[in-house]
């Protein structure tokens, strides 16, 4: 059935636009809240797995080469590309919407080829840089060798990697969430699988772990690959009309190059980071590794609350309706505080417990416990930064907050990285650039959306 007639027929997509605008304000966040975090957790959790699997079963150098200075440089690479693909969800979100099959030929078969494109681009870049990469980070002796074994295997990975993403984009712009989902929890289960079966049974070590996420990769891409090959749709692609279309292609960069970039800016930032608390020694980037896999609860829920109002505000504004844009915008920032106050509380509270599942090392615990200890109570100064950012992408703000997100977040962290951890060389200075950097972004944020930007309060 095509979009004009799924409308006409009274699907729910047209329904549910209507209780966007209409409906109760904070019903309406929670719809959208928990389907987002539902699946941003299950795109966590086999990287989670990996960290659990190889600290249990081989030992803190194999968990710190599998987190740490891998996920940093892995995240800087794979990140941008996967923030320029997001251009892909509103191109054809457009053209479908206006039932331009034509358009949509290209911009699917176009975000095809990208995706084949760059993922061979990073396989190559991915096995060629690794150690110097490593070496440049500072990454410790003895999880040198653990670490470029582990990278190597996970970026000839790539272009399944990508292929899942791209695909998923092309399903979410034409109204299609389930499907990715499951794909994600396919992918998480048949990683669990394989981590137990390559490292528990087969003693494969961290190369086992490396494996068994490829391969779950692989199986989500086959099945999203699967839906979009035998689908009557118009976004149905062909695997011989594969090719680059020059200007689609340009239409996807300009509107991804933004998320792109803000991707790459946080990963340099963190490289800084990552190359600081590597000079402490194998204990604390381990600590640190295992701290990032709890960390991603946090980031995993008040990004579901950012995505949120992002459509929440794109409706509302395209409707007209600026009364509900703020409500909705105040509403939103209450009930992420809120649940990111009870998350930290929760977290601090177990920081003990929680750790002891990726490590059992005394040494790795207390400094992952001081980590916990120190941060958490800390996150609520960057809620204003996604909800705000988040409010801002709705009405098709971007550049502002990207540059805001440049400065307050990248350039000022490096620059206390930079001068500030060489006077005093220990792990409390170096993450306080996370709250610091935090409360300076939100600041701008805060001036700029009430001052400047299209979402100003204006009288009612």
């Amino acid at each position: 059935m095509s979009l004009s007639k799924a409308k006409a027929a009274g699907e729910p997509g047209a329904e549910h636009k209507n209780q966007i605008t209409e409906g109760v304000i904070w019903k309406q966040l929670l719809l959208f809240f928990f389907p987002i975090l539902f699946g941003t957790f299950f795109q966590q959790l086999y990287n989670t797995v990996d960290a659990i699997v190889v600290g249990q079963f081989v030992g803190k150098e194999a968990l710190a080469s599998v987190g740490g200075p891998t996920g940093t440089i892995i995240n800087l690479l794979v990140g941008f590309f996967v923030g320029i693909s997001s251009g892909a969800t509103v191109i054809i979100s457009q053209y479908y919407g206006a039932g331009r099959e034509d358009k949509v030929f290209y911009a699917v078969h176009t975000s095809a080829a990208f995706a084949l494109a760059a993922g061979a681009f990073l396989t190559v870049t991915g096995l060629i840089i690794t150690p110097f990469a490593l070496t440049a980070m500072g990454t410790p002796d003895d999880i040198m060798e653990f670490a470029v074994l582990y990278m190597r295997i996970y970026f000839l990975g790539m272009i399944p990697n990508l292929i899942y993403n791209i695909g998923s984009a092309v399903l979410r712009a034409v109204g299609d969430s389930r499907r990715p989902l499951y794909f994600l929890i396919a992918c998480c289960l048949s990683n669990i699988v394989l981590d137990l079966l390559f490292v528990v049974v087969l003693k494969m070590g961290v190369a086992g772990a490396a494996l068994a996420t490829i391969a779950s990769q692989t199986v989500s891409a086959v099945l999203v690959a699967a839906v979009l090959t035998r689908t009557r749709e118009m976004y149905r692609l062909t695997i011989s009309r594969i090719t680059l279309d020059r200007r689609m292609l340009h239409r996807i960069i300009r509107i991804g190059l933004p998320a792109g970039l803000q991707s790459t800016m946080y990963s340099v930032s963190n490289v800084i980071i990552q190359s600081s608390v590597n000079s402490l020694g194998t204990d604390t980037v381990a600590a640190w590794t295992a701290y990032g896999k709890v960390d991603v609860l946090f980031w995993m829920t008040v990004s579901a609350f950012g995505i949120a109002i992002t459509t929440f505000v794109g409706q509302n504004y395209g409707a007209g309706r600026t009364e509900r844009v703020h409500r909705a915008l105040y509403t939103c920032l209450a009930m992420a505080a809120v649940t990111t106050l009870l998350l930290s509380a929760a977290l601090y509270s177990a920081a003990s417990s929680i750790l002891g599942i990726f490590t059992t090392d005394p040494q790795v615990l207390q400094i992952g416990v001081g980590i916990m200890h120190f941060l958490v109570p800390t996150y609520i100064t960057y809620v204003i930064v996604e909800i705000y950012s988040g409010a801002l992408r709705g009405v098709g703000d971007v550049w502002i907050p990207m540059i805001f997100t440049m400065l307050g977040v990248c350039v000022l962290r490096v620059v206390w990285v930079l001068a500030a951890v060489p006077l005093r060389r220990e792990m409390q200075t170096i993450i306080f650039s996370y709250p610091l950097t935090w409360t300076v972004t939100s600041v701008l944020l805060l001036v700029y959306l009430h001052l400047f930007s299209r979402l100003k309060r204006q009288p009612a």
